[in-house]
């Protein structure tokens, strides 16, 4: 199997793993003040939360599309950026926000969020295609709506 990601019907896992969505939730919208409320308030361990916090994201249907956010490591070399950005829009990607860090040790963090409900393959072959150009280190995979 090509990629790292799979869309699986939440019936057919354990329930932790949407209870760490939901204690996700309850962080992001105010409803409690830290993790421990969280964790305690949806049942499940603090270290359960940290275990998949970062692995586990609800997918969100939405009539304007889909949106991604995406985490790159590049090197700080001209016409990088914009190999990329010419690279998603060549895929069908639309750009909604670009966020770069500053260059350290010749090397840029950028953020990324792309509206990908036009795309010509699938976010699998997009972050592969991203991977391969050229100064572009890492891509890393945040969040999906």
């Amino acid at each position: 199997m090509k990629g790292n990601f799979l869309i699986v019907d939440k019936r057919a896992l354990p329930d932790v793993y949407e209870k760490v969505v939901d204690a996700k939730r309850l962080l992001k919208e105010g409803k409690v003040k830290d993790v421990t409320e969280a964790a305690k308030t949806v049942n499940i361990s603090r270290s359960v939360y940290y275990k998949y916090k970062d692995t586990v994201f609800e997918l969100v249907e939405t009539d304007q599309g889909q949106k991604v956010t995406i985490n790159m490591m590049i090197n700080d070399n001209k016409g990088v950026l914009s190999g990329i950005l010419n690279y998603i829009s060549e895929e069908g990607g639309s750009i909604i926000t670009i966020n770069q860090g500053i260059p350290m040790n010749k090397k840029a963090n950028v953020s990324l969020t792309i509206n990908i409900s036009s795309i010509s393959g699938d976010l699998t072959t997009l972050m592969d295609g991203l991977s391969k150009l050229r100064d572009v280190e890492k891509v890393e995979f945040v969040a999906m709506e």
